[in-house]
């Protein structure tokens, strides 16, 4: 994890992820990048929901065991708890902004299922 411009930025094995706004207390701003054919850990949180508004490209939004397709201008509601991740099955990034609500903002606070790079509790 780095800081970039006072912002926090960290490069993940999916992709990276830049903390847009976090000095909030009820909610926290990622931008978050998954690289192609790569995706994120299927996971839940207990203290916070998540909203995610792609911004570019095209995934593949699990929710629940659920799968979604999700282009540029789709949105995606995940309550407290709900089991999640996003695939992308593309040839180029899939992009979203990340808005988290809650009570906390932690990394700690995933709770990975299942995990393409074994970090899976």
């Amino acid at each position: 994890m780095t800081t970039t411009n006072e912002r926090e930025f960290s490069v993940r094995p999916w992709g990276t992820y830049l903390v847009l706004s976090d000095d909030a207390t009820d909610h926290k701003v990622k931008q978050i990048t998954v690289n192609p054919g790569q995706r994120l850990s299927y996971q839940r949180h207990a203290q916070r929901a998540e909203h995610w508004f792609v911004v570019s490209g095209e995934g593949v939004v699990t929710l629940d065991g659920t799968d979604r397709s999700l282009v540029a201008g789709d949105s995606v509601n995940i309550g407290v708890g709900v089991a999640h991740r996003i695939a992308n099955p593309g040839a180029v990034p899939v992009v979203f902004v990340e808005v988290q609500t809650g009570t906390y903002f932690g990394e700690d606070d995933i709770v990975r299922l299942d995990d393409d790079y074994g970090r899976a509790q």
